[in-house]
């Protein structure tokens, strides 16, 4: 009787949760709707890269954090991303105007696709790229996929510079269309978001867990490491793709200085700031990191305090970011969240307590 009694409680709080769920959805597709309106472009557009921030922080601390391989090149992925979409999606005859040093080759100039294939496609192509890097590097234990996508990252900004009749170069792509707003960044970001959340609560979440925590003990209850770890990368380089799908289209051009190992920096920092292995923290942690980039602006600015005049130095927000990260690391090592998620539970554990059943059911 206890045990139907619990099957049932547990199917509601399944319900609640998901009603709560759709209500908090629709309450933010709401905001969206006023938001263009309402709020000023400054503050969208700190909205817009926020949600591509989190989309980017989320795919990279699947494997950072849940699979526990430690990576340094989702600056490739995110530039391969980045550029199919551009090259996508750009009219042709801008295609045209674009490349003055050498023409673009064919098919690419001469197609035109909308938004949501291109990124599809965008992820498609990092995922496949992932998953070729993963291949030699999973066979190796230890640090090696770390430099593997190290050098996979730099070749990917030489390729950029040089690859002239695709890249255009040095003077990279312009004019690429600006699709993107609220609904595409944020709604990417909730698809994400929700994925990921099932993913690791599904077996493959867990499996990745288990990998993490011991490799050994992992392959020694049947877990197959190696394909679990490919699985991971790839899905980590389909997400990172479309994310630098969603940058191209936000800013509207792109060159090889974006995809440096720099941007590889604000990633690590957005997921150890988060909380290695909770995608809620690298949520919350890429716009606190987005909104404290904005806010420390002023610290590259001229100051003067009195008579003492403090010039400008541009980068010494990184130093403030970097001096923060190595706080973080002496006083905080989990970060916000360590490897805990927000849901429902704690409002639901009040409302609908599993475990006073449970104990009515051990002792019976």
């Amino acid at each position: 009787m206890i045990a139907i009694d619990r099957e049932a409680l547990i199917r509601k709080r399944e319900k609640i949760r998901l009603f709560l769920n759709v209500i908090l959805i629709g309450i933010f597709l709401v905001f969206l709707s006023f938001a263009e309106d309402v709020l000023d472009p400054y503050t969208v557009r700190i909205l817009n890269v926020s949600a591509v921030y989190m989309v980017l922080a989320m795919a990279y601390n699947l494997v950072n954090g849940i699979l526990g391989q430690f990576m340094l090149g989702p600056n490739a992925f995110i530039a391969l991303g980045a550029y199919t979409v551009a090259l996508l999606t750009m009219p042709i005859d801008k295609k045209a105007i674009s490349y003055i040093i050498e023409p673009l080759i064919w098919p690419l100039n001469s197609i035109c696709w909308p938004l949501f294939p291109s990124l599809i496609a965008a992820g498609i192509l990092s995922a496949a790229a992932a998953y070729l890097l993963g291949i030699p590097s999973f066979k190796l234990k230890g640090d090696y996929l770390a430099i593997v996508t190290l050098g996979f990252g730099e070749m990917v900004v030489v390729l950029a510079n040089n690859l002239v009749p695709i890249t255009n170069g040095a003077l990279g792509l312009k004019d690429i269309p600006r699709y993107v707003n609220l609904y595409w960044t944020w709604g990417c970001a909730l698809l994400t978001y929700f994925f990921m959340r099932l993913l690791r609560s599904s077996t493959y979440g867990r499996a990745f867990e288990s990998i993490r925590e011991d490799e050994i003990a992992a392959e020694g209850v049947g877990i197959d490491v190696k394909r679990h770890k490919l699985l991971a990368l790839t899905i980590s380089g389909f997400f990172l793709g479309v994310g630098g799908g969603l940058l191209a289209s936000l800013l509207g051009t792109i060159d090889p200085k974006l995809f440096s190992f720099f941007f590889t920096f604000n990633l690590l920092i957005i997921v150890v700031l988060g909380g290695l292995g909770s995608f809620t923290g690298a949520a919350i942690a890429s716009i606190i990191f987005v909104v404290l980039s904005e806010l420390l602006r002023a610290v590259e600015s001229p100051i003067n305090i009195g008579p003492i005049h403090i010039p400008g130095i541009p980068g010494m927000r990184m130093v403030v970011f970097s001096v923060l990260l190595i706080i973080v690391m002496l006083y905080w090592q989990r970060g916000l969240l360590g490897r805990k998620e927000i849901s429902w539970d704690f409002i639901l554990n009040r409302l609908y307590p599993l475990k006073e059943v449970e104990e009515v059911e051990g002792s019976s």
